[in-house]
């Protein structure tokens, strides 16, 4: 368990004590895959109910589970990018319970020896590096789904899911706030993308946490928990366990006692219900899986997978701040996300880097954001908006102009170079032609003249003046020049 709590990170109790928080994380990833881990039917997102179903996805009588290679890959590769001891041997094992839209009775998924056993995350919240212990990541397969909502006094199952490929990775209780176990999932979800092992779809549930929350007083042993189930966005995480945690130390201080159990968070009023008391281990009756062998790969088969990784966020945000100059504010943003990341590499090739960025992150992103796309569906272009930011390095516009021009291809599409021309954009760099229009606003207003030469910062106002008569089309480094001159500046 990493001990780096820090004062900042406690909260205050009702009777004014302070508390800490302490929080481990079960995320169920959905590999992805275009089959399910033991039968050949589809994982595809949105048909009909029970039309992806197999015989051995509904567990019919001597139907035998065959493992999905691509699973196993990709739990392979999600190991190695949280940097993770991966398992040369590992066992599928039976975990007992009894619900209706899980058709065997069990649930294939591993115990004792999963595939992927210890690794570490590394957060950063408030500047701070904060390492997140990763206990293990096993295979298992999902339940179907239980729909209550055809009519009022029956339930229906669909099990198009049922034996779709989940990922759980489990973190060590290493968290200690709602903005840290935020960070996690986020970082989490990050990483996965980034190796397309996992889409995280939080929306659709193929990502999503059981948030496991106590409280104790600082330095003391840990308290009973309590487990908030299938947690699907981030944003209710944070409310989640803020949520949690204050009831738990409310019933504490009022010398109750925490049941262990697990509870469901209601968004809408606020508040975690409880749902049942939380099941220990022993409760599943774990055995071995007697018809699936233990599954085993050579360390051959690993280094090969651990080639074939792409460059992961951690790495890249390194490599933006040291080769870019950019700062490590706008290199996380930048990497957050694998497309963003890649479409600002392409903008900044041969550019400079800091200059890309803030057109990325603020003009691009901003609209992107603003009307709900993501960059995959920008309608400015990598070529585009580094064309524009080739027409401001070349003096032929100004930063003024390139906004209106970017608005232009937002909205019209088109060759940046091609529209200045047709348009008459570029900026006017003719001296004689700005020193006419500077020279006529100082004849027109002796006052400022006085204010200026006073108070060089008033020099501003001159600038908007002679911007305004050129249409905003003057440059701004000879209309200050010019201006500095005639004013004695």
């Amino acid at each position: 368990m990493q001990e780096h709590a820090k004062s900042k990170n406690l909260i205050k109790g009702f009777s004014g004590d302070e508390w800490e928080i302490v929080i481990g994380m079960e995320v169920h990833a959905q590999v992805a895959s275009n089959a399910k881990l033991f039968s050949g039917s589809s994982t595809a997102f949105g048909g009909e109910p029970n039309s992806h179903v197999s015989l051995v996805d509904a567990a019919m009588p001597g139907m035998l589970p065959v493992i999905n290679a691509e699973c196993v890959a990709q739990a392979i590769r999600s190991g190695l990018g949280l940097n993770a001891q991966i398992n040369l041997r590992s066992v599928f094992d039976r975990k007992n319970y009894f619900y209706p839209d899980l058709p065997q009775g069990y649930q294939i998924s591993q115990y004792k020896q999963p595939i992927v056993g210890e690794g570490v995350v590394e957060i950063d919240v408030d500047g701070e590096a904060i390492p997140v212990g990763i206990e293990r990541l096993h295979l298992e397969q999902d339940a179907g789904k239980s729909i209550h909502d055809m009519h009022p006094d029956q339930t229906y199952v669909d099990l198009n899911r049922s034996g779709v490929a989940l990922m759980e990775i489990v973190s060590k209780p290493d968290l200690r706030s709602a903005r840290q176990a935020q960070a996690f999932i986020s970082k989490l979800r990050s990483i996965l993308r980034y190796l397309g092992t996992c889409d995280g779809d939080m929306e659709k549930g193929n990502l999503r946490a059981d948030v496991n929350v106590s409280v104790r007083k600082p330095g003391a042993p840990f308290g009973t928990r309590c487990e908030i189930k299938n947690v699907n966005s981030i944003r209710f995480i944070g409310q989640a366990v803020e949520v949690e945690a204050r009831r738990q130390i409310e019933i504490v201080e009022n010398g109750g006692t925490i049941d262990q159990e697990t509870r469901l968070f209601d968004a809408v009023k606020g508040e975690t219900r409880s749902m049942r008391s939380k099941e220990e281990a022993h409760d599943y009756r774990y055995f071995p899986d007697p018809d699936l062998l233990p599954l085993e790969f050579t360390q051959d088969y690993v280094d090969k997978l651990q080639k074939s990784l792409p460059e992961l966020p951690d790495a890249k945000r390194a490599r933006f701040v040291g080769d870019y100059g950019l700062s490590a504010y706008d290199a996380d943003v930048l990497t957050a996300e694998r497309e963003n990341a890649e479409f600002f590499e392409a903008v900044a090739k041969g550019r400079d880097g800091k200059t890309a960025a803030n057109w990325v992150i603020n003009d691009l992103f901003g609209r992107l954001n603003k009307e709900g796309k993501d960059v995959g569906h920008s309608p400015v272009s990598t070529e585009q908006l580094g064309a524009i930011l080739d027409l401001i390095a070349n003096g032929t516009i100004s930063g003024k102009i390139a906004k209106d021009l970017f608005e232009i291809v937002w909205s019209e599409g088109g060759d940046p170079a091609e529209i200045v021309d047709k348009r008459g954009m570029k900026q006017v760099t003719d001296t004689g032609a700005i020193e006419k229009a500077v020279d006529d606003i100082i004849a027109a207003n002796p006052k400022q003249v006085e204010s200026a030469q006073a108070n060089p910062k008033a020099l501003g106002w001159f600038v908007g003046q002679v911007m305004k008569t050129t249409g905003g089309k003057a440059s701004p480094g000879v209309v200050n020049d010019i201006l500095k001159r005639k004013l004695g500046l």
